[in-house]
């Protein structure tokens, strides 16, 4: 779910890419900063047309700076995260589009190598399968996030592309319409996806990824296979493990062949064995050792590509799964979860105690899980690096 909120994770903290801390101030106005930004797009080649369109709406919007100051969706644990957006009727409607469009679906995976239910299922998290879009022009967000002192060098290619989709006659100003962040159309591109993996997949002469279902589902293809999408291989499978696993093999940074899994006693969930092969695989404890688990194949790191939020990718790769026939996943024992004061406080002693944990913002993040397991393995605990209320307190004991 890019929708209006994804543009934190996938560009900020969760990623390690924050260009500035989000108290980072503005130095010069925002109209001599535009005047300049006018001249280099010029520069470009983009046209003084497609320009002199955008102008009205090339403004500062503070509240697009509030927004962005303030996220913090992505924090939450898979199970609250998943629970919330794979609602019934997401299942039910995801289904019944794989029906409804299953020569459509069939022509993507013959192309692209992407299967039906992957597409669908991002479909319905990123705007609810087209009405949930969003309803903000993106020009004013993208040029506000442009000229900001966070992250200007992430925003300034995006309103470039967005001054290009005017160009080539994608969109028109007015239908420029989106997320917060500057997504847009059924998938939630930023424009520079959407130049460089729109497609016009109907062939009607114009990339719509906003009204046209084709258009948006074909570029949703060619995006993924253009992230290194595997022809034919799974993504996500819940499995079994065993409760003396090594815990610190169940790490997305490191894999074993399904056979090596196997010998240490990892089965499929209803219990079979795992197919005795070479297929590399990570196990995924996506809530630690009392929670779900999976394996992640190469495909899974796809969906890190699209969002590095974990919950996000896990949801969108299991919702995937759902919809290709796996049954709904087990959600474990009594699962301890720290709220996010704990995790902000968790994080100021690991970052005293010289871990790189990112920005110390309460959401736990890739950096935090490594050096939540670095600790575990130092105080002999299992290292599935999952914070518990028993870590917190050796940790502050070690003060």
């Amino acid at each position: 779910m890019r929708l209006a909120t994804t543009i934190a994770v996938l560009l900020a903290g969760a990623t390690g890419a924050a260009a500035a801390p989000a108290n980072c101030r503005n130095t010069g106005g925002f109209d001599t900063w535009l005047a300049a930004f006018k001249q280099e797009a010029t520069a470009q080649g983009i046209s003084q047309r497609a320009i002199a369109a955008a102008s009205p709406q090339l403004r500062y919007d503070q509240g697009i700076i509030n927004r962005d100051r303030g996220q913090r969706f992505f924090g939450q644990d898979f199970i609250t995260f998943s629970g919330k957006m794979l609602m019934p009727y997401r299942l039910q409607k995801g289904a019944q589009l794989l029906q409804q469009h299953a020569a459509l679906f069939a022509r993507i995976e013959r192309e692209y190598g992407v299967p039906g239910p992957v597409i669908v299922a991002f479909w319905g998290l990123e705007s609810d399968f087209g009405p949930g879009q969003g309803k903000l022009p993106v020009l004013p967000s993208i040029a506000t996030l442009a000229y900001d002192c966070r992250r200007p060098e992430m925003f300034r290619p995006e309103l470039f592309a967005a001054l290009q989709l005017i160009d080539r006659g994608d969109l028109s100003p007015g239908e420029m319409v989106g997320s917060w962040a500057g997504e847009l159309g059924q998938l939630q591109f930023l424009p520079t996806l959407y130049v460089k993996y729109g497609v016009d997949y109907d062939g009607n002469g114009k990339r719509d990824l906003i009204r046209n279902v084709p258009d948006a589902l074909g570029s949703g293809g060619n995006y993924l296979r253009g992230l290194g999408w595997r022809r034919g291989e799974p993504w996500l499978q819940e499995v079994r493990v065993p409760q003396n696993l090594a815990w610190e093999q169940a790490d997305l940074a490191i894999q074993h062949p399904r056979s090596q899994w196997a010998r240490w006693g990892v089965t499929l969930a209803d219990g079979r064995p795992l197919p005795n092969d070479e297929l590399p695989a990570s196990v995924l404890l996506p809530m630690g050792r009392l929670g779900p688990a999976f394996l992640a194949y190469e495909n899974f790191k796809i969906y890190r590509e699209w969002n590095a939020s974990l919950a996000y990718a896990t949801t969108a790769a299991y919702y995937a799964a759902r919809l290709a026939g796996a049954p709904a996943f087990h959600r474990g024992g009594n699962i301890p979860v720290l709220d996010g004061n704990q995790v902000r406080e968790l994080q100021q002693i690991l970052a005293r105690q010289g871990h790189d944990v990112g920005n110390l913002d309460g959401v736990l993040g890739a950096k935090t899980r490594v050096a939540v397991k670095a600790m575990q393995k130092k105080f002999g605990l299992p290292a599935d690096s999952w914070p518990t209320p028993e870590l917190m307190d050796r940790l502050r004991g070690a003060r």
